[in-house]
C-alpha cells in the first residue's frame, strides 16, 4: 500500500493541491495531509501515517522538504518508517528506499548526518577547553554564592531553622539546602 503525506506551513500562502495530485497520480491511498511547520516535532498527521504503516507499506513525499526541514529528523523520520518494515519515496527527489540505489542514498545521507555530529561535538568540546583554559566558568550558575553557603551551615548547626525552613528563607530548593549540609558534613569528617 501507498500511503502519502502532505504538509504545508501554517499561516503560508502554499498551495497543497500540487502535492495531492502527485500523490494521487504515485497511487497513494490514503493520504495524511496537515498544516504544520516542518521544524515543529509534534505533527500528528505525520505520527498518524506512520502508525499506519505495515510491513511492505511504502511511505511517500512530494518533496523531501515536507517531511523534515533539518538532516536529523529526515533521518529520525526514516528510521521510524523503517522500523515499521515500510519503504519511503520521495517523488520529487526520486528517492525510492524499496530499491537498491535508494537504500545506497538512505545510508549516504546517514553518513553525512554522522559526520555532521561528529565535528558539531568536537568544535564543542574544543570550545569548551578553551574557556575552561581561559579561567570561565562552565555550567549553571551556582544558586547559593559562598557566604550564603555559610549562612546555611551556621543556621542548620545552631538549630535555628530546618532544611525546609532555610529553603524558604534562601530561595533555593530544600533539596539544595541539605547537599550544602552534606558536603560541609562530608568535609568535617575528612579534616
Amino acid at each position: 500500500m501507498e500511503i502519502g503525506y502532505a504538509r504545508v506551513s501554517r499561516g503560508d500562502s502554499q498551495d497543497i493541491d500540487p502535492q495531492l495530485r502527485a500523490l494521487r497520480d504515485a497511487g497513494c491511498d490514503p493520504i495524511y495531509q496537515e498544516e504544520a511547520s516542518g521544524g515543529r516535532a509534534d505533527r500528528p498527521e505525520l505520527e498518524r501515517a506512520i502508525g499506519a504503516l505495515k510491513a511492505g507499506d511504502v511511505f511517500v513525499v512530494w518533496k523531501l522538504d515536507r517531511l523534515s526541514r533539518s538532516l536529523r529528523d529526515l533521518l529520525f523520520t526514516l528510521e521510524a518508517i523503517t522500523a515499521a518494515g515500510a519503504g519511503f519515496r520521495s517523488v520529487t527527489e526520486a528517492i525510492d528506499t524499496t530499491t537498491a540505489p535508494g537504500r545506497l542514498m538512505t545510508q549516504m545521507l546517514g553518513a553525512f548526518a554522522e559526520f555532521e555530529r561528529a565535528m558539531i561535538r568536537e568544535r564543542t568540546m574544543n570550545g569548551l577547553a578553551h574557556a575552561r583554559k581561559a579561567g570561565q566558568h562552565l555550567g549553571r550558575r551556582p544558586s547559593l554564592t559562598g557566604q550564603q553557603r555559610a549562612e546555611i551551615i551556621a543556621k542548620a548547626e545552631s538549630g535555628q531553622g530546618s532544611p525546609a525552613q532555610l529553603a524558604n528563607l534562601f530561595r533555593v530548593s530544600r533539596s539544595t539546602v541539605q547537599r550544602v549540609l552534606r558536603q560541609h558534613r562530608a568535609r568535617s569528617a575528612g579534616a
